[in-house]
């Protein structure tokens, strides 16, 4: 069965960069740092929020399958995500493209798929770079990445730390893939074709989502890198675990034509398998999505 290790990409790894870097980054006065989005104070009362993220390998099939203008909505819609987990709004949006030779329409496709998520969340796509850089990339190949920047107040950040044992985790389905995983799936795609729209639909935007549930929740977490579980990990406080239901939804299909080529505990490891965006509140509304529950570890 394949692996995301074997494909070339070590979870592990990601995650000791991350303790690496912690007192270097500390050391300068943020906070913050390991979270979905970073946090520095704007005045007595507000604080600015921010994120920075990629695409990834997903670009390298979407651009040989047409579908660029995806990759630059998946790109806001993933920062975007990643800044209101903290109950931030979000202000501003900047990107950045670079590429072996730039190619004018393959950029604008990536940027117009930004700017559209942009509007729709009523953010302000406000500059970004575009450098040529044959000696670091392969020939037609590219890279987006971006960084989102949001504004909450002190009182109402939501940072996991009021998550209790007995809360409920509210599950918000996603469209597909997004954004992550994708060095594991060219590697299945070696061994069976898929071309279901699940596999490309960009990343989801769930402001709205967080909107109507950020008065009652005690904790967001935007389900990326590392699945369910270990994302959910980032925002609950030491002794408890979330619980998870793995049979509460019902998977896109996408995740069954994976699953026939990697094996059930690493698609845990590396996929959403469905669930873009949690929520953990006190209880769950009957029209709400209860995926778990949070207990003591």
């Amino acid at each position: 069965m394949s692996t995301y290790e074997a494909a070339g990409v070590s979870i592990e790894k990601g995650e000791a960069v991350v303790e690496r870097l912690r007192a270097a980054v500390e050391s300068t006065g943020a906070t913050g740092f390991g979270a979905f989005a970073g946090l520095h104070p704007l005045d007595r009362r507000r604080l600015l929020a921010a994120s920075t993220d990629g695409v990834g390998t997903k670009l390298i099939l979407a651009r040989r399958r047409g579908a660029l203008r995806e990759c630059g909505a998946d790109l806001a819609a993933h920062c975007i995500n990643d800044v209101i987990t903290c109950g931030a709004e979000p202000l501003l949006f900047l990107d950045y493209v670079a590429a072996n030779r730039i190619d004018l329409e393959q950029v604008a496709e990536l940027v117009e798929g930004a700017a559209e998520v942009c509007r729709a969340a009523g953010v302000a796509l406000v500059g970004g770079e575009t450098a040529e850089l044959p000696g670091i990339y392969e020939q037609d190949e590219l890279d987006f990445a971006g960084t989102c920047v949001g504004i909450v107040d002190r009182d109402r950040v939501l940072d996991g730390s009021q998550v209790a044992e007995g809360d409920v985790v509210v599950g918000l389905p996603s469209s597909g893939v997004h954004a992550n995983g994708f060095t594991l799936v060219r590697r299945v795609l070696e061994l069976e074709d898929y071309d279901g729209d699940d596999l490309l639909a960009p990343t989801r935007l769930y402001l709205e989502d967080a909107r109507r549930l950020r008065d009652r929740a005690r904790a967001f977490a935007h389900i990326t890198g590392g699945g369910v579980a270990d994302n959910l990990a980032r925002v609950v406080p030491d002794g408890l675990r979330a619980e998870l239901d793995w049979d509460a939804w019902e998977r896109p299909p996408v995740f069954t034509w994976l699953a026939r080529h990697v094996e059930e505990e690493e698609l845990r490891r590396v996929f959403n398998l469905g669930i873009g965006f949690c929520a953990v509140v006190a209880e769950a509304a009957p029209d709400e999505l209860a995926i778990g529950k949070v207990v003591r570890a």
